[in-house]
């Protein structure tokens, strides 16, 4: 262990658990600094676990911050080490590295190589739908993270990462009463509403002397830089991509509780509904509440109107929107698992993943978020409601991007706004939806002045 720079030291470090060892060939690889190889994806995941916690909207404000700091894959005899060079001081404390970063370090190193592995040697099948979610399922059983003897217990929460203190509290107290249900919690592993329903969870687990408790967070490269994972995470897990994070969401989870948030949260939304309003899946139970305290009402009266309007009424037989009730969420929650495990039961399906769900491919590609696809989205009014509300989930996709990604920050800053056309009744309607996230503060951390990556145009 050595001081370098303020607020940087340098190290080496050992798995503390949760790694295989790796070949010399994959090493190799994440030393690879040319646009081929995985180092720079390495470097720049691995400082968003070292600086957890440092909370920012611009995902290169982190490395012009720690312009130093590099990672080194080492292959020892004995395993694998890793070495940080003017590595984020907060990650240690008095001279050792916090044991839950460790574990979470080790987890990137892990995700990376294994996908990075995989699509290299043609082991995922990516061209069809069933082979993107076999490629889901490997991800998450070489991350441990699946338990085929558990019964169903998964409640994934949603929300935003820079909502307000009230807030923040509000997805405590449900974390916690669905802590004292012994329900086990997973999020986008960020800060915000990502982080309260952990926190209040651990409480309620230890009120219950419950143990072996999992807090999973699941992200992907594009967005770990700007929501870092929080220390509650116990498992964290890298996806490749937005549509496989979400679709691992989907899949592992017995009931999806949804807090305000900006528009990824709208966007998680949109592509669940995608997939619960596909035919296929009409007759599956899967508990889906939008939740928060009085004061944020508003947040999900206006999703609530902008759906119907672009969906049809039908819509909200798919979700409960509860306010203001943590206790009535967590008994929704239970009442809603119990149906799920029924429904499992019945159709010889697994509780750990849910292998049931059709999933189209269409929703499973990855979006660009350039101008030209922004331009091309089909939002119009006519076609089957869970086409269109893929569609709409790409929309939010984009400005998800333009708000937060590198790649969207770039794209705006060398060509401007996106445009984004469509039919004028949705243009009017979403319009209208995002100028309320915008007069809520849900667009950028709070203090901070929003400029629109976006345009709204009628065509």
């Amino acid at each position: 262990m050595e001081a370098k720079a303020r607020g940087t030291l340098n190290a080496r470090i050992a798995p503390v658990s949760g790694l295989d060892v790796l070949s010399r060939q994959e090493v190799s690889r994440l030393r690879d600094a040319t646009q081929g190889g995985l180092h720079q994806m390495l470097r720049r995941c691995a400082l968003a676990v070292l600086s957890g916690g440092m909370t920012n909207d611009d995902p290169r404000a982190m490395l012009e911050r720690f312009p130093d700091f590099d990672i080194r894959v080492q292959q020892r005899d004995r395993g694998v080490k890793l070495e940080l060079v003017h590595a984020p001081a907060q990650a240690f404390v008095d001279g050792h590295i916090i044991r839950g970063i460790n574990e979470q370090l080790f987890a990137v190193v892990r995700d990376i190589v294994y996908v990075a592995t995989q699509v290299q040697e043609g082991r995922f099948q990516l061209d069809h739908s069933e082979g993107i979610t076999n490629a889901v399922f490997e991800i998450l059983r070489n991350a441990r993270v699946l338990k085929p003897r558990a019964e169903p217990n998964m409640a994934v929460c949603w929300g935003g990462h820079s909502i307000g203190r009230f807030e923040y509290d509000y997805t405590k107290m449900v974390g916690y009463e669905l802590g004292l249900r012994g329900l086990d919690i997973c999020t986008g592993c960020g800060p915000g509403a990502m982080k309260g329903p952990m926190k209040g969870a651990i409480i309620g687990h230890a009120k219950q002397r419950r143990r072996s408790n999992r807090y999973i967070g699941i992200t992907e490269p594009g967005i770990i830089a700007a929501e870092s994972p929080n220390p509650a995470v116990n498992h964290l897990v890298i996806m490749p991509d937005i549509e496989k994070r979400l679709e691992a969401f989907v899949r592992v989870s017995h009931a999806i509780v949804v807090f305000p948030g900006g528009v990824g949260t709208a966007e998680e939304i949109l592509y669940l509904l995608g997939i619960l309003l596909h035919p296929d899946n009409a007759a599956q139970p899967f508990p889906l509440i939008l939740t928060g305290p009085r004061q944020s009402a508003e947040y999900f009266e206006r999703i609530d109107a902008f759906l119907r309007l672009a969906l049809g009424d039908a819509v909200a037989s798919r979700y409960q929107i509860l306010v203001d009730s943590p206790q009535q969420v967590a008994r929704a929650v239970r009442k809603g698992i119990e149906q799920v495990r029924e429904y499992r039961v019945a159709s010889q399906d697994a509780f750990f993943f849910n292998w049931g769900l059709t999933i189209d491919h269409a929703l499973q590609q990855p979006f660009a978020p350039t101008h030209e696809n922004m331009a091309a989205l089909d939002l119009r009014l006519g076609q089957p409601p869970h086409q269109l509300a893929a569609h709409l989930r790409r929309a939010f996709s984009g400005i998800v991007a333009g708000n937060v990604k590198e790649e969207g920050l770039r794209a705006i800053e060398q060509r401007g706004p996106f445009e984004i056309r469509g039919e004028p009744l949705i243009m009017r309607a979403l319009d209208e939806l995002l100028a309320s996230f915008v007069a809520q503060q849900r667009m950028k951390l709070p203090g901070s002045e929003y400029r629109p990556c976006y345009q709204v145009v009628a065509a």
